[in-house]
């Protein structure tokens, strides 16, 4: 597993808004020491992201684009993938609807597997990003288990976000050993709780929160996962995401990475 932790810039999505935001955003992220980064959360075009992410010498490990990009502009797809220089091609979230029916489900992963054989003449790998709807069953079995036996394992692939995991009611590591090499990315976000009227789950900056990150990042290691990247979507310390990542950074390096 390469030990360089990487940042997850949707973390950071409102100050990569411009051109000239992203790069003072490049220019921080780098000097916290982060070293990779995911493009998300921002409306730029790859190529002038690639000359900000040169210049400060980052590099891009995989993106987020939506469905409908997937499966409408492919080609344009592999193209902003192939710009920023990273081969494995990420998708946020399916279509909600195929959440809800069992028909728009079977219809997404048709769908999906014609992308991946696009994307396999391409030498590049899909890779789906998990919330907590995927572990609600339908007909008796998860939407993640029928992602799982229903696609390609040579080019559809995970990025497995811990947090929502650990919301959908499974234990990350396990998870992690479960899809083995198919979980090339994994999302490093901590979840927490916090009592107000209620107590309610939380993101926490990693290290924070209750995961065990020991047995994560060895399931990591066993499954031959390629790299890890940190995200936090809110509940930033502070309320600064900049301060947030640092933390999780710090943490990080105290477990080896760098």
């Amino acid at each position: 597993m390469d030990k360089r932790i990487g940042a997850q810039l949707f973390t950071l999505r409102n100050h990569i808004k411009t051109i000239e935001d992203f790069d003072t955003t490049c220019k921080r992220v780098s000097e916290m020491g982060y070293k990779t980064v995911q493009i998300s959360g921002t409306p730029l075009g790859a190529k002038e992201m690639r000359e900000v992410l040169d210049k400060y010498g980052l590099i891009c490990l995989t993106t987020h684009r939506n469905a409908e990009d997937f499966i409408n502009k492919i080609d344009e797809v592999i193209e902003y993938n192939k710009t920023l220089g990273c081969d494995l091609c990420g998708m946020g979230i399916m279509p909600i609807e195929a959440a809800k029916d069992k028909a728009e489900l079977d219809k997404f992963i048709a769908d999906m597997n014609k992308v991946c054989e696009k994307l396999k003449e391409a030498g590049m790998y899909f890779g789906y990003h998990n919330h907590g709807f995927e572990f609600v069953k339908l007909d008796g079995k998860t939407i993640y288990d029928y992602l799982i036996d229903e696609t390609d394992p040579e080019v559809f692939n995970f990025i497995v976000d811990t947090y929502w995991v650990q919301y959908g009611g499974l234990n990350p590591a396990k998870l992690i050993e479960k899809l083995g090499k198919r979980a090339m990315a994994i999302h490093f976000k901590d979840f927490g709780v916090e009592i107000g009227e209620r107590t309610v789950p939380c993101i926490k900056e990693v290290g924070q929160g209750n995961l065990c990150w020991d047995s994560i990042i060895e399931a990591c290691e066993k499954a031959g996962s390629r790299f890890a990247l940190v995200e936090q979507d809110s509940n930033w310390q502070d309320d600064d995401p900049f301060l947030s990542m640092k933390m999780s950074y710090d943490f990080l390096c105290e477990k080896g990475f760098n």
